[in-house]
């Protein structure tokens, strides 16, 4: 019982601080949207796709390659070879971010016109630049706090982080930006470039308060490359199809006659409907974050009935807490989006999407359970053919159906992934799931909902939902008496037996 405690309260640490940050995200979201409008979002997220892309550049796979290293040399008890580890990701760091900055430099114009349309854009994409390298080297120092189990003082450098770059952003779109989109783009990079910065020269610190030994030179270059270079080869072509997929879609929507503004209707799903879609998400992090090294571990130690207990628990649970807030977001879609973005189209958008919900957090979760079983490679090439898939679709689909057709590509490519994923988990694991545990749970969901909807204000039918839907996962023997001991257990800290616990 004493190794649970570490593992329950950290998945508390960490679920507690993917709600703070994904709350304080979604509500600077909300205070974006009216301040910049759906355009100036749309142009945000273009710029932060071409952002996003370099940084993967600038990381070259560093960040996982240190955690790794790092856990190894640990695990050796060879603590003082840490020194140097470092060292060598800090060098291998700078040549890749210092290349990945000064392209990105040199080519912001030609970016700006030809790919995001917008030649006011420059500024902003040379600003990201300007601070790449800094970004990069800040992943080397998350990635050794990871491997030292360090999660509460990442935790609180996370936190501050995202509370400092509010704060300057909010600055400096008081100060300067008025309603300049451009340089409202700029104030968001500037405001997240310098709060970054100010968490490496935490990490730094903090690192060097440990007053740490270094070792004799030994060889590191080769297992450093040999660790980061197929990750970055593979996180930079993934990266490549999603951003180009970004700058494509409003391209392809202004071929739609019937779209008068590809950048708004572009922002309204990716800048507004999205963060309120996955808000929930935040929960979920936690329990995939934890199942990738207890996987991991379940799997060298060989116990298969374990990891047959923590899949299908995982997936169950995921599966239910999907689809209870699918039917909120359905529900609410229209409150919602009114209260915080004022925008009835946002609310069409999200109850749109909301069905969704339960296949995407099913996604998530099975993603975490086959990466910590050692199939990263194959999530790998499953995300790079989904990316391919969406990439084809949105050019085809996107000038004929418009945002219809953004929809139908978003759900098939998703769902050839999850297909895929669990298929994956599945072969590798031996398992065979029940098809009757989600069928019926649907058919409950679905029921409550029809159930939900005969009542006319919002709230009436919130609660009617969920208590038709608790009940009817009753009846129908998807939670049983043990779900609810389990449950009563973890949270009451008492002895929680798992199958095969070590």
């Amino acid at each position: 019982m004493r190794r649970k405690l570490p593992i329950f309260y950290s998945a508390l640490l960490l679920t507690g601080v993917n709600l703070l940050l994904r709350l304080v995200g979604t509500s600077f979201q909300v205070y974006l949207s009216g301040r910049i409008g759906p355009s100036g979002i749309g142009l945000l997220q273009l710029v932060l796709s071409v952002g996003s892309f370099a940084m993967v550049a600038g990381i070259a796979g560093v960040r996982t390659a240190t955690m790794y290293l790092t856990a190894e040399e640990l695990g050796k008890k060879r603590a003082d070879n840490v020194t140097r580890i470092l060292s060598a990701c800090f060098l291998y760091s700078i040549l890749c971010s210092g290349g990945a900055a000064l392209f990105l430099y040199t080519m912001a114009p030609r970016l700006a016109e030809h790919w995001i349309g917008n030649p006011d854009t420059v500024p902003a994409l040379r600003l990201l630049a300007a601070f790449l390298p800094a970004s990069c080297l800040c992943a080397v120092m998350t990635g050794y706090f990871t491997a030292e189990n360090r999660i509460g003082t990442l935790a609180a450098v996370e936190v501050c982080e995202q509370l400092c770059s509010m704060v300057l952003t909010l600055l400096a779109l008081k100060l300067w930006a008025g309603q300049d989109t451009g340089r409202a783009c700029q104030c968001v990079i500037l405001g997240s470039s310098l709060s970054g910065c100010l968490t490496l020269c935490t990490l730094v610190i903090l690192r060097n308060r440990e007053h740490p030994q270094t070792s004799k030179p030994f060889p590191i270059v080769g297992r450093l490359l040999q660790a980061a270079v197929p990750l970055a080869l593979a996180d930079v072509l993934k990266s490549g199809i999603n951003t180009a997929e970004n700058l494509m879609v409003p391209k392809r929507l202004a071929r739609n006659p019937a779209i008068s503004d590809p950048l708004a209707s572009f922002g309204t799903v990716s800048g507004m409907v999205f963060p309120i879609l996955m808000f929930p998400a935040c929960i979920l992090f936690g329990l995939a974050e934890l199942l990738i090294p207890e996987l991991a571990r379940c799997a060298a130690a060989g116990s298969k009935t374990r990891i047959s207990y923590l899949m299908r628990r995982g997936l169950k649970i995921t599966l239910l807490y999907g689809l209870t807030f699918s039917g909120l977001m359905y529900l609410l879609a229209d409150t919602l989006c009114l209260r915080f973005y004022g925008s009835a189209e946002a609310g069409r958008y999200l109850r749109l999407y909301a069905p969704l919900i339960p296949m995407l957090y099913c996604d998530s979760i099975t993603d975490a359970m086959t990466k910590g079983l050692g199939q990263q490679k194959a999530c790998v090439r499953y995300n790079i053919l989904t990316s391919a898939m969406d990439v084809t679709f949105l050019y085809l689909l996107l000038p004929k159906y418009g945002m219809e057709g953004y929809f139908v590509s978003f759900l098939v490519t998703h769902l050839v992934n999850f297909i895929l994923s669990l298929r994956r988990l599945l072969k590798i694991t031996g398992e065979r799931l029940p098809a009757h545990i989600p069928m019926l749970a649907l058919s409950a969901a679905l029921t409550a909902l029809w159930g939900a909807g005969q009542l006319s204000t919002v709230s009436a039918q919130c609660v009617i939902f969920l208590i038709l839907l608790f009940c009817l996962l009753i009846l129908m023997q998807v939670c049983r008496k043990e779900d609810f001991l389990w449950f009563a257990k973890l949270v009451t800290l008492k002895n929680v037996k798992l199958p095969d616990s070590p």
